[in-house]
């Protein structure tokens, strides 16, 4: 009889570490595809916002403007950052008026893209956490992956004029 409750302790440690791994697995599936995720929204926000500022420096502003929108919306991923980097600079260094759609719509363009930038660096962040934890590397649970990137660029959020009330 004593060695009878050896074998039900043993079978249940092994079914509690079969949980626990199970549950590992998952989680860093998941934060894998969420941080997939929020680069595809933020690759969405980024275009949006690209649009915007070229029909803005279409009708309104000049050449430089619509030329870094330009290179924006046609960057290949490995220029994109510098890219949308430089397009924060000629946004940066025209007045945007909130009265006017087009500025405005640049203006909530640059917000949203703000908000989906932030959302996308704390799901890296997490999933980078996660796959760097010891018994995960160990057991190479997200080898099949490419870790997920970070997407560096400047805070991309527009300042209202002054004299223009919020």
């Amino acid at each position: 009889m004593p060695g009878m409750w050896w074998w039900v302790g043993a079978s249940l440690v092994v079914g509690l570490l079969a949980a626990y791994l199970t549950w590992t697995v998952g989680r860093v599936e998941r934060l894998r595809v969420r941080a997939e995720s929020a680069a595809r929204a933020l690759d969405a926000h980024l275009l949006r916002r690209a649009a915007a500022a070229a029909v803005l420096a279409e009708r309104r502003y000049g050449v430089e403007l619509y030329a870094a929108a330009r290179i924006a919306l046609d960057a290949e991923p490995e220029e994109r950052e510098a890219a949308e980097n430089d397009l924060t600079r000629q946004l940066r260094a025209v007045r945007l008026d909130p009265a006017d759609p087009d500025c405005e719509a640049v203006i909530a363009a640059s917000r949203r893209l703000a908000l989906a930038r932030q959302v996308h660096t704390d799901l890296v962040r997490d999933a980078r956490a996660a796959r760097g934890r010891p018994l995960v590397r160990l057991l190479r649970m997200g080898h099949r992956h490419p870790w997920p990137r970070y997407f560096d660029i400047d805070d991309p959020t527009l300042a209202l004029p002054a004299d223009v009330p919020a």
